[in-house]
C-alpha cells in the first residue's frame, strides 16, 4: 500500500478535530493550496490573460433587496462570454453578486456559499447578517495577493437581516475593496467597468420605499444604460434570449426572477428607446 494512503474510509483527524466553525479556516489546516489567495503566482501583472466580468447593481427596497448582473465577460478587446452568471443566493436570505477576474471571482462564490452552510451546520443556526458580511471580507483580504498581481475579484452582496427590528430596514446592501474593508450602502450601488453609468442611470430612477417589483424595471434599465456606454458590460441579447440574471431577496427568501420575466422587461426598455 503507497504511503499515505487510508482505505479505512476514516476521514483524517484534521476534519475531527474542534474549533472554528469556518469553513476557509479549516480549508487553511487541512489543504491551503486550494483557497483562491493561497495559490503561487509567478512575478508580474496577470489581469489581462483572464477573463473578466461585469457589471453588478443592487438596489435597496421597502421589502428587501433587487440585484442584478450582465452576463458577458471579456478578455481584452475579445468577449470571452455571452452568457456567464455572475449573481448568486448566497444562502436562504442573502445575495452576492461579483466583478473582476472570473475565476477567481466564481471560485470565491462557491467557497463562500460553502462557509455560510458550514457554519450552519455546525453551529445549528444561520449566521447574522453582519457576520455573512464579515467573512465574505475575510476572504476577499486573503486574495489581496493575487489582487495586485491583477487578478482581483470584488463581490456585491446583499441580504435580508432576519434580526432588523421593521421589514422595511431589513433590506441591507453590503460593497467591499480589493483588501476587503466593508462598506454599507444606504439605497443602492454598482460594481465593475459599467458601474459609474449604472449609477447614474438608478440616481434619476430611484426613491426611498419602492418595493422588489417596482425595483426590476430599474435594474434591467440600468444595466441597458451601461452596455450602451461601456464595452465590457452586456446588453440584454433578443436574438438569442440572453438577458441579465435579477435575484430579489425579502422575507420569503431569495429567488430568481424567471428569464421570460427579465425578457420581457428588456423589451419593454428596448420599445421605450426605440419609439423616443
Amino acid at each position: 500500500m503507497p504511503a499515505g494512503l487510508d482505505f479505512s474510509g476514516r476521514l483524517p483527524d484534521a476534519f475531527h478535530a474542534t474549533g472554528s466553525s469556518s469553513f476557509s479556516e479549516l480549508l487553511t489546516r487541512v489543504a491551503p493550496d486550494l483557497l483562491p489567495g493561497r495559490r503561487p503566482l509567478p512575478a508580474g501583472a496577470h489581469g489581462a490573460v483572464a477573463p473578466h466580468a461585469t457589471t453588478i447593481v443592487a438596489v435597496n427596497c421597502a421589502d428587501g433587496v433587487v440585484m442584478g448582473g450582465d452576463r458577458r465577460s471579456t478578455m481584452g478587446n475579445l468577449v470571452a462570454s455571452r452568457d456567464i452568471e455572475k449573481v448568486f443566493a448566497a444562502d436562504a436570505y442573502s445575495l452576492v453578486g461579483f466583478a473582476g477576474t472570473a475565476g477567481i471571482g466564481l471560485e470565491l462564490m462557491r467557497l463562500f456559499q460553502v462557509e455560510l452552510e458550514h457554519y450552519e451546520k455546525i453551529e445549528g443556526t444561520v449566521l447574522s447578517l453582519d457576520g455573512k458580511a464579515n467573512r465574505l471580507a475575510t476572504l476577499v483580504r486573503n486574495n489581496l495577493g493575487a489582487a495586485l498581481q491583477g487578478l482581483a475579484a470584488i463581490p456585491l452582496f446583499a441580504g435580508f437581516d432576519l434580526d432588523a427590528k421593521s421589514v422595511d430596514k431589513a433590506g441591507r446592501i453590503f460593497s467591499f475593496d480589493v483588501a476587503g474593508a466593508i462598506h454599507q450602502e444606504r439605497a443602492y450601488d454598482s460594481i465593475g467597468s459599467g458601474s459609474l453609468f449604472a449609477k447614474s442611470s438608478l440616481k434619476k430612477r430611484y426613491r426611498p420605499g419602492i418595493t422588489t417589483a417596482e425595483a426590476l424595471p430599474f435594474i434591467v434599465e440600468a444595466l441597458f444604460d451601461a452596455a450602451e456606454d461601456d464595452t465590457a458590460t452586456g446588453g440584454p441579447d433578443v436574438v438569442h434570449k440572453i438577458f441579465p440574471v435579477v435575484m430579489t431577496v425579502t422575507v420569503e427568501g431569495s429567488r430568481r426572477v424567471p428569464d421570460d420575466q427579465v425578457g420581457s422587461l428588456a423589451e419593454a426598455v428596448i420599445a421605450a428607446r426605440t419609439e423616443s
